[in-house]
């Protein structure tokens, strides 16, 4: 399997750690790996303002620190946040390979989305199997925790069912695609190889994905928080909650800006950049 591996030593697992609230193990195993994907993305939300506010934000290491795990009410996007969290895992001594993905919620055609989306495959000791890790899809369907790299096996993470599938590729590796039950049904939410990408093919990626006028990311907000209980979504002047229990969901239209600030600062724990407009 190639990778990426890289030695992180200097990371700040203390203070990762006291962010998320994770005080298990640290061992580069399964459950650690499960336990602390699952509590980064109760405590770290997504978030696209930096993009909103026409800047590409740095995914520099330690520009990254401070943001996530400093910062407190702040979060980020996929390469923020999977960025992060591959120096994380690399950390903790798991062998990490960086991916791109093709997000295709409601896609026709795969080929027709790009690759967008940073996910990591992680290689544990001992265990010949990959697993697929993510703490930065900002999507309902998104994995709560790694899912090993095997095809056409439900599994269950956090509450949330997925499952991998291949799909026809002309290519020479064979494409992967991460399905959720949603809505009563199995739904593909994106497409990926193994190939490993560096973090310059991401520094190219997340100027293009920021400061495009044409993404969605350059022109509204899109900001999600995940609590044991539901999952909050506020995508331009509309506010989605997903009950965990039993699916229920409930939209409600935020007025104006001042209510906009005020939902984000109540109920997604996100202060707003100083002169940022969020409604336009």
């Amino acid at each position: 399997m190639p990778d990426s591996a890289r030695t992180t030593t200097s990371f700040p697992l203390d203070a990762y750690f006291e962010r998320i609230g994770w005080e298990g193990g640290r061992r580069p195993d399964a459950a650690t790996l499960r336990g602390v994907q699952l509590a980064h993305m109760r405590a770290i939300p997504f978030e696209n303002l930096d993009a909103l506010g026409g800047r590409a934000p740095s995914l520099d290491l330690s520009d990254l620190t401070a943001k996530l795990v400093h910062g407190r009410r702040r979060g980020g996007y996929c390469y923020e946040h999977n960025t992060l969290f591959a120096a994380v895992l690399e950390a903790l001594g798991v062998r990490v390979t960086r991916l791109t993905a093709r997000v295709v919620v409601g896609a026709d055609r795969f080929a027709d989305r790009p690759r967008t989306h940073m996910a990591l495959l992680a290689d544990l000791p001992g265990d010949p199997r990959p697993h697929l890790a993510d703490v930065g899809f900002g999507a309902v369907g998104s994995l709560l925790e790694p899912v090993p790299l095997v095809a056409d096996t439900e599994f269950e993470d956090a509450g949330r069912r997925h499952r991998l599938v291949h799909a026809p590729h002309r290519g020479p590796l064979e494409m992967w695609v991460l399905q959720a039950y949603v809505a009563g049904g199995w739904q593909a939410q994106y497409a990926f190889t193994v190939e490993p990408f560096e973090p310059s093919d991401y520094e190219m990626i997340n100027w293009h994905i920021a400061t495009n006028p044409r993404s969605p990311f350059s022109r509204r907000p899109y900001v999600q928080r995940l609590t044991p209980d539901a999952h909050l979504l506020l995508d331009g002047d509309r506010v989605t909650v997903t009950r965990t229990d039993d699916g229920t969901v409930t939209e409600r239209k935020v007025a104006d800006e001042a209510e906009a600030r005020r939902v984000l600062d109540e109920e997604f724990g996100i202060d707003v950049p100083e002169g940022l407009t969020l409604l336009r």
